[in-house]
C-alpha cells in the first residue's frame, strides 16, 4: 500500500516511515525540502510549499492513507507572540494543503490520519481524561483544536479520519528525553514543580504501532489518545530517570523558576497535569509493547543509540 506523509522528516515520522518500508510499502514523504530529494530506501519525496497540495496531490491519486502529522516543534524556543503564531500557523496551513490535495484527485485515499496532541485536554488536575474529556483551555489546547478542525471536513469527501492525540514521545535521538536526562547526568535532577501534576508519554515504537494500527483497523475513527497506560506524576517520572541511570533525583526546579524564565511556556509544558487514558485504543485490543515507564526508559538506554539519549 501507499502512504503519504506530511511531517514524515520529523521524529514520529522517520519512525513510521522506517517502519512502514521496511514491511515493502510505499511511502511517500512530503516536505519542504522533498523537491530537491531523490527516492532514496524506498521513499519517495514530494514538495510543500507550505499553502497548497500542488506538489503532492498526484501521489494521493490511488493511495491507501493519508497521514498529517506536519508542524513546527512547539518546544523548539521561548513562546513569543510571534513564535506561538508561527506553531498555529504551521499546522493550519497543513490542513489547508491536505483538503486541497484531496479535493484535487479523484481515487482519495481510504483514511486520513490527523496529527493533535493530548495538550487538548488543557490542565486535568487529578481527574483521568479518556477521548471524551472536552477540549481544556490555553494555548496549547487552542493550537491542537484548531490543528484537529483543519481536516474535519474530510468526513463529507468519504474519507475515515482518524485524529491521533499523542502525547510525550519517548525514544532515542530525538524527542524530549535526551533533553530530560541532560540534568541527571550531571546530578541534577529531580521533579518540576510541586511534583504532583501527571505526566503523559508514550514510547516511540508503541507511538508507531498505534499509528499504524489505527490506520488499518476498519473501525477506528475519531479521536485516540496515544499514550502509555501507566499513568505517573513528575515525582514518578524524577524517581524512574534517576533510578535508570543510577542518579540522584532529590534537586526539585521550582515552580517559580519555571514560571519566571520561561513564562507561559513553563507553565503549560511543565507544570500542568494531564493523567491521559487511552481508552479507545484499548478498547480496540491495542496491546502497549512498553505499558510502564521503567520497561520504556529500559529498552532505550539499551540500544545501541543510547549513550546519545
Amino acid at each position: 500500500m501507499r502512504v503519504v506523509i506530511l511531517g514524515g522528516s520529523g521524529f514520529i515520522g522517520r519512525a513510521l516511515t522506517h517502519s512502514l518500508v521496511g514491511e515493502g510499502h510505499e511511502v511517500v514523504v512530503v516536505s519542504r525540502s522533498g523537491g530537491n530529494r531523490r527516492p532514496a530506501g524506498g521513499v519517495v519525496f514530494a514538495p510543500f510549499d507550505g499553502k497548497s497540495g500542488q506538489g503532492f496531490a498526484h501521489h494521493l491519486d490511488g493511495a491507501f492513507a493519508l497521514v498529517n502529522l506536519a508542524g513546527e516543534n512547539i518546544a523548539s524556543g521561548y513562546w513569543t507572540e510571534a513564535r506561538k503564531a508561527r506553531i498555529l500557523e504551521s499546522r493550519l496551513a497543513a490542513g489547508r494543503a491536505v483538503m486541497d490535495a484531496l479535493a484535487r484527485v479523484e481515487r482519495r485515499p481510504s483514511v486520513l490520519l490527523q496529527g493533535s496532541a493530548v495538550g487538548y485536554y488543557g490542565d486535568t488536575g487529578e481527574a483521568p481524561a479518556a477521548e471524551d474529556a472536552p477540549r481544556g483551555s490555553g494555548f496549547l489546547a487552542d493550537v491542537a483544536g484548531q490543528w484537529e478542525a483543519s481536516t474535519a471536513a474530510a468526513t463529507t469527501l468519504g474519507l475515515r479520519r482518524v485524529v491521533l492525540r499523542t502525547a510525550v514521545v519517548l525514544g532515542r535521538d530525538g524527542g524530549a528525553l535526551p533533553r530530560m536526562l541532560l540534568p541527571y547526568r550531571f546530578f541534577l535532577g529531580g521533579p518540576l514543580g510541586s511534583g504532583r501534576q501527571w505526566f503523559p508519554w508514550v514510547h516511540l515504537d508503541d507511538e508507531v504501532r498505534a499509528i499504524r494500527f489505527l490506520l488499518e483497523c476498519e473501525e477506528a475513527s475519531g479521536p485516540y489518545n496515544l499514550a502509555a497506560p501507566d499513568a505517573l506524576t513528575q515525582n514518578d517520572l524524577a524517581a524512574a530517570l534517576g533510578h535508570a541511570l543510577d542518579r540522584p533525583a532529590r534537586l526539585r526546579l521550582p515552580e517559580t523558576v519555571l514560571r519566571l524564565t520561561l513564562g507561559q511556556m513553563g507553565r503549560e509544558l511543565f507544570l500542568q497535569s494531564a493523567r491521559i487514558v487511552p481508552e479507545k485504543l484499548l478498547r480496540l485490543g491495542f496491546s502497549f509493547r512498553f505499558p510502564t515507564i521503567a520497561a520504556a526508559l529500559a529498552d532505550i538506554l539499551s540500544g545501541p543509540d543510547a549513550s546519545h539519549a
